[in-house]
This record gives C-alpha cells, sequence and structure tokens, in this order.
C-alpha cells in the first residue's frame, strides 16, 4: 500500500513502543517520517528511511525548533502522532505534586506544545491529521492508576475540543485508546513485580481476548485514522483494548 505517498509524518516518541511501530507502518505505506524523541533515543539510532530529530516534549523551544526543522527537511507537515507519554502507578495518594505535574506535563501539555507548533504547517496541508495516543485508562476505573487516568483523561478531552477547534481549517483530530499493550514500559513493570509471571497473567485476563494488545494492532487503528480514508472521521476515538472497554464476558467456565 502507498496511501500515504507524498505525505508527511511527525511520529513523537517515534524510537520504541508503539511510536515506533507506528513511524514503521507509516513509512512502509509510503509517508516521509519525522521521529520525535529524545536525544539518546535519537542518537541510538534509527533504521532507514525513517528521519530523527532530537525534542524534548515538555521544552516548547524544543519542540518548536523540531518541528520547525521537520517542515524544512520535508517542506511541510501533514500528519502528526502525538505519541510521546510516560507511565505513572499509584492512587492519589502515593504520588506527589511534583510527579502529578511531571506527567501531565509530558502526556497533556507535550501534546499541546507539539500540535501548536505544527498547526501552521498543518493548515497548509490537503490532507491535515493529527492521532493523540490516550488510553483505556481514560474511559475504565483501573486501580492504582489515579495520575496516569487523569492525564489521559485529559488527552481524551483535549482531542475533543481540538477537533471542534480546527475542522473547519481541513485538520481531523482523533485518538487511539489502547489497552495493556507490550511495550517497554510495560516489560519492565512486569519484571519489577514480585511474580512477573503472575502478573501478567493477570493483564492478560483482564482483557476479553485473553491477551495483551501488540504495538503493531494500534499502529494500524493509528494508520487509519491518519489516512485519507478515513478523510470524514474527526473528533473520534478508536478503541484498541480486546473488548477491555465495552465488553463484560463471563469467566472461562462460567
Amino acid at each position: 500500500m502507498t496511501d500515504f505517498a507524498g505525505l508527511t509524518a511527525v511520529v513523537t516518541g517515534g524510537a520504541s513502543g508503539i511510536g515506533l511501530a507506528t513511524a514503521r507502518l507509516l513509512a512502509g505505506r509510503g509517508a516521509q517520517v519525522a521521529v520525535l524523541d529524545l536525544p539518546a533515543s535519537i542518537d541510538a539510532g534509527l533504521e532507514e528511511p525513517l528521519a530523527g530529530f532530537t525534542a524534548d516534549v515538555t521544552d516548547d523551544t524544543s519542540v518548536r525548533t523540531a518541528i520547525s526543522a521537520v517542515a524544512e527537511h520535508f517542506g511541510g507537515i501533514d500528519i502528526v502522532i502525538n505519541n510521546a507519554g510516560i507511565g505513572a502507578q499509584g492512587t492519589i495518594e502515593e504520588n506527589e505534586d511534583a510527579e502529578w505535574l511531571r506527567v501531565l506535563d509530558v502526556n497533556v501539555l507535550g501534546m499541546v506544545r507539539v500540535a501548536r507548533a505544527a498547526l501552521p504547517y498543518l493548515r497548509h496541508s490537503s490532507h491535515a491529521a493529527i492521532v493523540n495516543t490516550c488510553s483505556i485508562a481514560a474511559s475504565a476505573g483501573l486501580p492504582r492508576r489515579a495520575l496516569y487516568a487523569a492525564s489521559k483523561g485529559a488527552v481524551y478531552s483535549l482531542t475533543l475540543a481540538m477537533a471542534a477547534d480546527h475542522v473547519r481549517e481541513g485538520v481531523r483530530v482523533n485518538c487511539v485508546n489502547p489497552g495493556t499493550v507490550e511495550t517497554p514500559w510495560v516489560g519492565r513493570l512486569l519484571d519489577s513485580a514480585a511474580e512477573p509471571a503472575a502478573e501478567r497473567a493477570a493483564l492478560e485476563a483482564r482483557q476479553p481476548h485473553g491477551r495483551l494488545v501488540s504495538a503493531e494492532e494500534v499502529a494500524a487503528a493509528v494508520a487509519y485514522l491518519a489516512s485519507p480514508d478515513a478523510g470524514s472521521t474527526t473528533g473520534t476515538s478508536l478503541a484498541v483494548d480486546g473488548g477491555m472497554d465495552g465488553l463484560r464476558v463471563r469467566a472461562p467456565g462460567q
């Protein structure tokens, strides 16, 4: 497929996990792909044809510099995949104010900074799309995820507001809501658990289809929302969660 031929996509947090899977998929379907990530991740190297640009989404100057460099290098920007984010565990009592501010700065304001910097270029595109990486945590109460859920709830509401603000400018804005995904962050959580195998089994059982979601499955959903085929889709959240949010299935044997 070459449905992204002639389009330039920016993928934040694109050096690993969902971001890397998305960057690879878009490039494979013809897009010119700029990966924005922290210096350590970019310096480690990216496979061709992905182009790496260093950026810290908590630093507005860094973001604006990177977005400007991408637009100059490729001659414009058509698609923004707002994927950069960090996780958090705990109830509201288990995270101090500083941690709340750190996570919200990355997960919410980071998307604001990137979209804000890219909008002047997106407005000149005949196919402009923003896709934000949200989470099942935005709509389902999960234990010990208060901070993370609050950040992703904000992303969901932000997506709707952005879609309303920019639809008449020809900029579509949507989000994906993944369930628990097989990513490096989840891998680290499992490794730190007292009983990693039991914790993995619990996470898999939590999703009705009985396994973790793959990064490639999320990337496919992102690609649909970003593609020309979704030209009439805006202000939408697309769940990629194995039915976790919407289904209430019986336990095996019941």
